[in-house]
Protein backbone atom coordinates (compact mmCIF):
# COMPACT_ATOMS: atom_id res chain seq x y z
CA UNK A 1 0.00 0.00 0.00
CA UNK A 2 3.29 2.08 0.27
CA UNK A 3 2.83 3.51 -3.74
CA UNK A 4 -0.64 4.33 -2.93
CA UNK A 5 0.18 6.36 0.29
CA UNK A 6 0.16 10.28 -0.62
CA UNK A 7 3.41 11.53 0.05
CA UNK A 8 3.74 13.72 3.10
CA UNK A 9 5.88 16.25 1.51
CA UNK A 10 2.85 16.70 -1.37
CA UNK A 11 1.32 20.51 -0.63
CA UNK A 12 -2.22 21.16 -1.05
CA UNK A 13 -2.66 22.48 -4.50
CA UNK A 14 -5.00 25.37 -4.05
CA UNK A 15 -3.93 27.57 -6.60
CA UNK A 16 -3.13 28.31 -10.35
CA UNK A 17 0.69 28.09 -10.17
CA UNK A 18 0.79 25.00 -7.98
CA UNK A 19 -1.76 23.32 -10.47
CA UNK A 20 0.81 23.96 -13.06
CA UNK A 21 3.43 22.98 -11.32
CA UNK A 22 2.01 19.69 -10.57
CA UNK A 23 0.71 18.98 -14.15
CA UNK A 24 4.17 19.78 -15.48
CA UNK A 25 5.49 17.24 -13.02
CA UNK A 26 2.70 14.99 -14.30
CA UNK A 27 3.11 15.56 -17.71
CA UNK A 28 6.88 14.22 -17.39
CA UNK A 29 5.97 11.36 -15.17
CA UNK A 30 3.48 9.90 -17.56
CA UNK A 31 6.15 10.58 -20.48
CA UNK A 32 8.59 8.49 -18.98
CA UNK A 33 6.38 5.44 -17.72
CA UNK A 34 4.45 5.15 -21.57
CA UNK A 35 7.37 6.22 -23.68
CA UNK A 36 5.89 5.69 -27.18
CA UNK A 37 3.31 3.35 -26.28
CA UNK A 38 -0.40 3.41 -26.45
CA UNK A 39 -3.10 4.29 -23.88
CA UNK A 40 -6.94 3.57 -23.39
CA UNK A 41 -9.11 5.37 -21.28
CA UNK A 42 -12.53 5.57 -20.29
CA UNK A 43 -13.85 8.92 -20.48
CA UNK A 44 -17.26 9.28 -18.72
CA UNK A 45 -17.68 13.25 -18.73
CA UNK A 46 -17.06 13.26 -15.49
CA UNK A 47 -14.30 15.40 -13.31
CA UNK A 48 -12.05 13.07 -12.31
CA UNK A 49 -11.90 10.88 -16.25
CA UNK A 50 -11.97 14.58 -17.99
CA UNK A 51 -8.70 16.13 -15.87
CA UNK A 52 -6.83 12.55 -16.76
CA UNK A 53 -7.87 12.89 -20.58
CA UNK A 54 -6.90 16.93 -20.74
CA UNK A 55 -3.79 15.62 -18.98
CA UNK A 56 -2.67 12.72 -21.13
CA UNK A 57 -3.43 14.80 -24.17
CA UNK A 58 -0.98 17.42 -22.91
CA UNK A 59 1.29 14.60 -22.05
CA UNK A 60 1.43 12.04 -25.01
CA UNK A 61 -1.26 13.22 -27.94
CA UNK A 62 -2.76 11.12 -30.05
CA UNK A 63 -1.01 7.95 -28.22
CA UNK A 64 -4.10 8.35 -26.16
CA UNK A 65 -7.12 6.52 -27.21
CA UNK A 66 -10.60 7.97 -25.40
CA UNK A 67 -13.97 5.57 -25.38
CA UNK A 68 -17.10 7.79 -24.93
CA UNK A 69 -19.40 5.22 -24.03
CA UNK A 70 -22.92 6.74 -24.37
CA UNK A 71 -25.05 4.89 -22.78
CA UNK A 72 -28.74 6.84 -23.01
CA UNK A 73 -28.21 7.28 -19.30
CA UNK A 74 -26.59 11.22 -19.19
CA UNK A 75 -27.74 14.56 -18.29
CA UNK A 76 -29.23 16.40 -21.40
CA UNK A 77 -25.95 17.97 -23.48
CA UNK A 78 -23.48 15.79 -22.00
CA UNK A 79 -22.24 13.47 -24.61
CA UNK A 80 -21.97 16.40 -27.06
CA UNK A 81 -20.12 18.32 -24.43
CA UNK A 82 -17.24 15.65 -24.54
CA UNK A 83 -17.03 15.36 -28.26
CA UNK A 84 -16.93 19.20 -28.48
CA UNK A 85 -13.82 19.54 -26.09
CA UNK A 86 -12.33 16.62 -26.34
CA UNK A 87 -12.92 16.05 -30.23
CA UNK A 88 -13.34 19.23 -31.72
CA UNK A 89 -11.23 21.57 -29.18
CA UNK A 90 -8.33 19.48 -27.79
CA UNK A 91 -7.97 17.41 -31.32
CA UNK A 92 -7.92 14.12 -28.95
CA UNK A 93 -8.11 10.73 -30.59
CA UNK A 94 -11.95 9.64 -29.03
CA UNK A 95 -14.06 7.10 -29.65
CA UNK A 96 -17.37 7.84 -29.63
CA UNK A 97 -19.59 4.94 -28.90
CA UNK A 98 -23.70 5.26 -29.16
CA UNK A 99 -25.13 1.88 -27.10
CA UNK A 100 -27.93 3.40 -25.95
CA UNK A 101 -30.54 0.82 -27.56
CA UNK A 102 -28.15 -1.64 -26.28
CA UNK A 103 -28.39 -0.77 -23.00
CA UNK A 104 -32.03 0.29 -22.50
CA UNK A 105 -33.26 -3.34 -24.09
CA UNK A 106 -30.76 -5.08 -21.45
CA UNK A 107 -32.56 -2.75 -19.21
CA UNK A 108 -36.31 -3.24 -19.94
CA UNK A 109 -38.62 -4.41 -17.16
CA UNK A 110 -35.99 -4.35 -14.65
CA UNK A 111 -37.35 -2.56 -11.31
CA UNK A 112 -34.85 -3.52 -9.06
CA UNK A 113 -32.21 -1.16 -8.68
CA UNK A 114 -29.39 -3.09 -7.94
CA UNK A 115 -30.20 -5.10 -10.53
CA UNK A 116 -30.07 -1.95 -12.56
CA UNK A 117 -26.49 -0.95 -11.63
CA UNK A 118 -25.70 -4.30 -12.29
CA UNK A 119 -26.53 -4.81 -15.46
CA UNK A 120 -25.46 -0.81 -16.34
CA UNK A 121 -21.44 -1.77 -14.82
CA UNK A 122 -21.18 -5.14 -16.90
CA UNK A 123 -22.66 -3.72 -19.60
CA UNK A 124 -19.99 -1.25 -19.92
CA UNK A 125 -17.15 -3.15 -18.81
CA UNK A 126 -18.18 -5.64 -21.92
CA UNK A 127 -18.37 -2.44 -24.67
CA UNK A 128 -15.51 -0.90 -23.44
CA UNK A 129 -13.91 -4.52 -23.85
CA UNK A 130 -15.36 -4.40 -27.34
CA UNK A 131 -13.89 -1.20 -28.44
CA UNK A 132 -10.53 -2.34 -26.84
CA UNK A 133 -9.91 -5.12 -29.39
CA UNK A 134 -10.70 -3.15 -32.19
CA UNK A 135 -7.62 -1.45 -30.99
CA UNK A 136 -3.77 -2.36 -31.74
CA UNK A 137 -0.80 -1.56 -29.20
CA UNK A 138 -2.46 -0.50 -26.51
CA UNK A 139 -0.26 -1.21 -23.22
CA UNK A 140 -1.53 1.43 -20.71
CA UNK A 141 -5.06 1.74 -19.04
CA UNK A 142 -5.77 5.37 -17.44
CA UNK A 143 -7.88 6.15 -14.99
CA UNK A 144 -9.46 9.04 -12.76
CA UNK A 145 -8.82 7.16 -9.49
CA UNK A 146 -8.53 10.36 -7.24
CA UNK A 147 -6.95 9.77 -3.18
CA UNK A 148 -10.40 9.29 -1.45
CA UNK A 149 -10.91 6.50 -3.88
CA UNK A 150 -7.80 4.79 -2.59
CA UNK A 151 -8.69 5.66 1.15
CA UNK A 152 -12.06 3.96 0.90
CA UNK A 153 -12.15 1.08 -1.42
CA UNK A 154 -8.24 0.36 -1.63
CA UNK A 155 -5.78 1.35 -4.72
CA UNK A 156 -8.40 0.23 -7.42
CA UNK A 157 -11.25 2.53 -8.27
CA UNK A 158 -14.12 0.23 -9.03
CA UNK A 159 -16.10 3.06 -10.76
CA UNK A 160 -13.84 4.17 -13.23
CA UNK A 161 -11.55 0.96 -13.20
CA UNK A 162 -12.52 -1.66 -16.01
CA UNK A 163 -11.92 -4.39 -13.17
CA UNK A 164 -13.82 -7.46 -15.45
CA UNK A 165 -11.77 -7.07 -18.39
CA UNK A 166 -10.52 -10.47 -19.54
CA UNK A 167 -7.11 -11.82 -18.82
CA UNK A 168 -5.88 -11.11 -22.35
CA UNK A 169 -7.02 -7.01 -21.64
CA UNK A 170 -5.10 -6.64 -18.65
CA UNK A 171 -2.94 -3.22 -18.99
CA UNK A 172 -0.31 -1.56 -17.07
CA UNK A 173 -2.32 1.72 -15.14
CA UNK A 174 -1.86 4.85 -15.40
CA UNK A 175 -3.08 7.24 -13.07
CA UNK A 176 -1.73 10.96 -12.89
CA UNK A 177 -4.63 12.28 -9.99
CA UNK A 178 -4.26 9.26 -7.71
CA UNK A 179 -3.22 11.44 -4.51
CA UNK A 180 -5.32 14.33 -5.39
CA UNK A 181 -8.23 15.21 -3.65
CA UNK A 182 -11.57 16.69 -5.59
CA UNK A 183 -11.01 20.28 -4.79
CA UNK A 184 -7.25 19.59 -6.18
CA UNK A 185 -8.88 18.24 -9.56
CA UNK A 186 -10.84 20.99 -10.08
CA UNK A 187 -8.16 23.36 -9.60
CA UNK A 188 -5.93 21.61 -12.50
CA UNK A 189 -9.20 20.68 -14.38
CA UNK A 190 -9.26 24.47 -14.51
CA UNK A 191 -5.91 25.47 -14.89
CA UNK A 192 -5.72 22.27 -17.86
CA UNK A 193 -8.28 24.68 -19.62
CA UNK A 194 -11.76 22.26 -19.53
CA UNK A 195 -14.89 24.31 -19.06
CA UNK A 196 -16.46 25.41 -15.62
CA UNK A 197 -19.25 23.11 -16.64
CA UNK A 198 -17.29 19.77 -16.85
CA UNK A 199 -14.69 21.04 -14.07
CA UNK A 200 -17.50 21.93 -11.18
CA UNK A 201 -19.94 19.34 -12.55
CA UNK A 202 -22.42 17.94 -9.53
CA UNK A 203 -21.51 14.49 -8.52
CA UNK A 204 -23.39 11.88 -10.87
CA UNK A 205 -23.98 8.24 -9.89
CA UNK A 206 -22.17 5.67 -12.08
CA UNK A 207 -25.82 4.38 -13.09
CA UNK A 208 -26.58 8.28 -14.26
CA UNK A 209 -30.39 8.55 -14.70
CA UNK A 210 -30.83 4.79 -14.35
CA UNK A 211 -31.16 5.22 -11.08
CA UNK A 212 -33.07 8.69 -11.22
CA UNK A 213 -36.01 7.11 -13.57
CA UNK A 214 -37.22 4.96 -10.32
CA UNK A 215 -38.15 1.46 -11.17
CA UNK A 216 -38.60 0.07 -14.55
CA UNK A 217 -36.46 2.42 -17.07
CA UNK A 218 -38.87 3.08 -20.33
CA UNK A 219 -37.75 5.16 -22.83
CA UNK A 220 -40.59 7.89 -22.24
CA UNK A 221 -39.74 8.45 -18.62
CA UNK A 222 -36.47 8.62 -19.66
CA UNK A 223 -36.32 11.18 -21.49
CA UNK A 224 -38.84 13.07 -18.86
CA UNK A 225 -36.30 12.82 -16.34
CA UNK A 226 -33.41 13.91 -18.89
CA UNK A 227 -35.94 17.26 -19.31
CA UNK A 228 -36.85 18.11 -16.10
CA UNK A 229 -33.23 18.05 -14.97
CA UNK A 230 -31.92 20.63 -18.01
CA UNK A 231 -34.83 22.92 -16.86
CA UNK A 232 -33.61 22.47 -13.00
CA UNK A 233 -30.15 23.35 -13.55
CA UNK A 234 -31.07 25.99 -15.42
CA UNK A 235 -33.37 27.76 -13.63
CA UNK A 236 -30.58 26.94 -10.22
CA UNK A 237 -27.98 28.23 -12.30
CA UNK A 238 -30.20 31.78 -13.28
CA UNK A 239 -30.98 32.35 -9.47
CA UNK A 240 -27.44 31.44 -8.33
CA UNK A 241 -28.11 28.38 -6.88
CA UNK A 242 -25.32 26.89 -8.80
CA UNK A 243 -22.49 26.06 -7.02
CA UNK A 244 -24.27 27.47 -3.68
CA UNK A 245 -26.24 23.70 -3.58
CA UNK A 246 -23.93 20.78 -3.51
CA UNK A 247 -26.30 18.76 -5.46
CA UNK A 248 -29.93 18.95 -7.30
CA UNK A 249 -32.09 16.55 -9.63
CA UNK A 250 -34.97 15.55 -10.35
CA UNK A 251 -36.54 11.78 -10.00
CA UNK A 252 -39.15 10.22 -11.30
CA UNK A 253 -41.21 7.06 -10.27
CA UNK A 254 -43.16 4.68 -12.07
CA UNK A 255 -46.87 6.55 -10.43
CA UNK A 256 -49.18 8.22 -12.43
CA UNK A 257 -51.79 10.52 -10.99
CA UNK A 258 -54.48 12.05 -12.43
CA UNK A 259 -54.53 16.20 -13.53
CA UNK A 260 -55.66 18.52 -16.00
CA UNK A 261 -54.51 19.84 -19.00
CA UNK A 262 -56.00 21.26 -21.94
CA UNK A 263 -59.53 21.06 -20.15
CA UNK A 264 -58.81 17.87 -20.47
CA UNK A 265 -58.05 15.01 -17.82
CA UNK A 266 -54.74 13.09 -17.82
CA UNK A 267 -53.35 10.55 -16.24
CA UNK A 268 -49.38 11.36 -15.71
CA UNK A 269 -46.14 10.93 -13.86
CA UNK A 270 -44.96 13.55 -11.71
CA UNK A 271 -41.29 15.14 -11.12
CA UNK A 272 -39.63 14.73 -7.61
CA UNK A 273 -37.08 17.92 -7.05
CA UNK A 274 -34.20 16.73 -4.65
CA UNK A 275 -31.31 19.76 -3.33
CA UNK A 276 -29.40 19.03 -0.75
CA UNK A 277 -26.32 20.27 1.03
CA UNK A 278 -23.61 17.81 2.87
CA UNK A 279 -20.19 18.24 3.51
CA UNK A 280 -19.16 14.52 3.06
CA UNK A 281 -21.89 12.88 1.92
CA UNK A 282 -22.43 10.65 5.27
CA UNK A 283 -25.57 13.36 5.92
CA UNK A 284 -26.89 15.83 4.14
CA UNK A 285 -29.65 19.10 4.68
CA UNK A 286 -31.87 20.12 2.16
CA UNK A 287 -31.58 23.44 0.57
CA UNK A 288 -34.71 26.34 1.33
CA UNK A 289 -35.42 26.98 -2.29
CA UNK A 290 -37.50 29.79 -2.56
CA UNK A 291 -41.16 28.83 -2.90
CA UNK A 292 -41.73 31.42 -5.57
CA UNK A 293 -38.54 29.80 -7.62
CA UNK A 294 -40.40 26.55 -6.67
CA UNK A 295 -43.66 27.82 -8.36
CA UNK A 296 -41.63 28.75 -11.69
CA UNK A 297 -39.64 25.62 -12.08
CA UNK A 298 -43.49 23.87 -11.26
CA UNK A 299 -44.63 25.68 -13.95
CA UNK A 300 -41.95 24.98 -16.28
CA UNK A 301 -41.62 21.54 -15.87
CA UNK A 302 -45.39 20.96 -16.40
CA UNK A 303 -45.80 22.67 -19.34
CA UNK A 304 -42.14 21.97 -20.84
CA UNK A 305 -41.71 18.73 -20.48
CA UNK A 306 -44.22 15.81 -21.76
CA UNK A 307 -45.78 13.40 -19.13
CA UNK A 308 -45.60 15.16 -16.13
CA UNK A 309 -48.25 16.86 -14.26
CA UNK A 310 -47.28 17.54 -11.17
CA UNK A 311 -44.09 18.45 -9.48
CA UNK A 312 -43.29 17.64 -5.95
CA UNK A 313 -40.29 19.23 -3.15
CA UNK A 314 -38.21 16.03 -1.46
CA UNK A 315 -38.29 17.95 2.32
CA UNK A 316 -36.55 14.66 3.52
CA UNK A 317 -32.36 14.63 5.59
CA UNK A 318 -30.01 12.38 5.59
CA UNK A 319 -30.56 10.46 7.86
CA UNK A 320 -33.30 9.24 7.03
CA UNK A 321 -33.23 9.41 3.46
CA UNK A 322 -30.69 8.79 1.49
CA UNK A 323 -29.23 11.47 -1.47
CA UNK A 324 -30.39 9.20 -4.35
CA UNK A 325 -33.85 7.86 -4.56
CA UNK A 326 -32.40 4.52 -5.75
Amino acid sequence: MADHKRPESMERITTPALAEQFIAEQVAAVRAQVGDKKVLLALSGGVDSSVVAALLIKAVGKQLTCVHVNHGLLRKGEPEQVVEVFRNQMDANLVYVDAVDRFLDKLAGVTDPETKRKIIGAEFIRVFEEEARKLEGIEFLAQGTIYPDILESGPVKAHHNVGGLPEDLQFALVEPVKFLFKDEVRVVGKALGLPDSMVFRQPFPGPGLGVRCLGAITRDRLEAVRESDAILREEFAKHGLEGKVWQYFTAIPDLKSVGVKDNKRVDEWCAIIRAVNTIDAMTATVENVPFELLQHITDRITHEVKGINRVLFDLTPKPTGTIEWE
